[in-house]
């Protein structure tokens, strides 16, 4: 006779169901499954993109199936499961505004959210760390927010007071608990609290290399970069009679880091003296610093740094921040910059501002924009006013199709190579040396 065929054989998987003791999501399919359900969350375009009409509200219900299933990813078993639904999260928080959906989940997201800064690895924290900061984006200031942070601000302190820790994880944390504080405290003495713990840690850079001129960059330095923004960001919304009490304590301290290896250090310490000087004028018009000869020495060999030790890109970055920090301590100029998002326009006139904006755009992405039009807390924050509402037939007038899009940007690549290309040749310059 011939043998019955086994029940977990390809022929019965597809219409019977899952075999036995096999587990329905392994750690591939669900990689596979999340780049396949959010390809399109990390641009925003992809979601307006042309095209034949959709149901709106069938999109929606859709889009919230799936992210329930993700939720439902971040307690599984496989940390790469875990961490690939973090990161699915992430990419949707981040492209759409998603407040009643989040509003009825947020216990849910929150203990997920602790789980995983609390169990997991690097990677997983970092991930669970960056949704946390999207998850009270989304929310906005309120008593929803207050709750999430309650629960996860002792869980982040922990990370970034722990040396045990990896510092990706600790400087991811960092960042996440200076943006969280900076959206949900109303409490003074928690945001004390806060800017005195990310203290704790960037401060140590103030300590390293008392025996050379510069100061050497250790692992340890993406953390310190990462504390000082965070408190820098924080700094901003402290009553005047401590921020004055913070200059006092820092504003001699950190040109001591514009000597460090590290680009991205240098970086920090240079924005986060113009800020100061900034506030501190506000304050004071007549603010003085005693040893302004000796930093603006400083800041002008930055802006001017020619060093062939340096790679090239290193140097035309660093060059250009640091004209503008420049004129700041020195003139008390700011180089207006405009964003645009929509049919709005935005400002960004002053370093307070231009902080806040680029912390946000760290952590929003491409979905920055997008934010920017619909978001109520983001908007609040750069006083923007209400989402501007546009009717179907104005967005229909504005949008620009796709053939047209593809002339244009045919038209600008041909005159840029063009431009270039007479730049390059040699023959050009030929008549300008006789």
């Amino acid at each position: 006779m011939p043998k019955p065929k086994k029940r977990g054989s390809n022929h019965q998987r597809g219409a019977g169901g899952q075999p036995r003791n096999v587990q329905p999501f392994s750690d591939e399919d669900a990689s596979i499954e999340t780049m396949s359900h959010c390809s399109g969350f990390s641009d925003p375009a992809s979601f307006t993109e042309d095209g034949p009409e959709v149901d709106e509200e069938a999109t929606q219900e859709d889009l919230e199936y799936k992210l329930k299933g993700f939720i439902d990813l971040t307690l599984d078993k496989s940390a790469k499961t875990r961490q690939a639904a973090l990161e699915s999260l992430k990419s949707a928080f981040s492209s759409k505004i998603l407040y009643e959906f989040i509003m009825e989940r947020r216990m849910t997201l929150t203990d997920s959210i602790e789980r995983c800064i609390k169990k997991g690895k690097s990677d997983e924290q970092c991930a669970a760390a960056g949704l946390a900061c999207l998850l009270c984006v989304q929310m906005g200031s309120g008593i929803e927010s207050e709750e999430i942070f309650k629960t996860l601000g002792p869980v982040l302190k922990k990370i970034v007071c722990d040396g045990t820790a990896s510092i990706q994880a600790r400087q991811a944390c960092a960042t996440c608990l200076g943006i969280c504080c900076f959206i949900v405290t109303d409490d003074i003495t928690e945001l004390y609290s806060t800017m005195e713990c990310l203290e704790n840690i960037f401060t140590k850079a103030y300590q390293r290399d008392r025996d050379t001129n510069g100061v050497s960059s250790t692992h340890n330095t993406v953390l310190h970069v990462n504390a000082l923004l965070a408190w820098t960001l924080l700094l901003t919304i402290c009553p005047m009679n401590e921020v004055k009490k913070k200059i006092e304590m820092h504003l001699h301290k950190l040109p001591s880091l514009l000597s460090c290896d590290d680009l991205n250090m240098r970086i920090a310490a240079g924005e986060t003296l113009a800020l100061l000087f900034e506030l501190a004028r506000e304050t004071d018009a007549d603010f003085f610093y005693e040893d302004m000869d000796l930093l603006t020495e400083k800041l002008r060999a930055l802006a001017t740094d020619g060093n062939k030790h340096r790679a090239k890109v290193d140097k035309r970055k660093q060059r250009s921040v640091f004209r503008d920090v420049l004129r700041a301590v020195e003139e008390r100029d700011f180089p207006t910059e405009m964003v645009k998002f929509g049919p709005e326009r935005m400002y960004i006139d002053c370093w307070v501002k231009k902080q806040t904006y680029e912390t946000f755009k760290e952590i929003l992405g491409s979905g920055m924009q997008y934010h920017l039009q619909s978001n109520d807390f983001l908007r609040s924050v750069f006083e923007l006013g209400p989402p501007v509402m546009l009717d179907a037939a104005t967005l229909k007038t504005m949008k620009i199709s796709r053939f047209e899009r593809h002339l244009y940007n045919s038209a600008a690549f041909k005159a840029r190579t063009k431009a270039r290309s007479k730049c390059r040749d040699k023959r050009a310059d030929v008549g300008e040396f006789f």
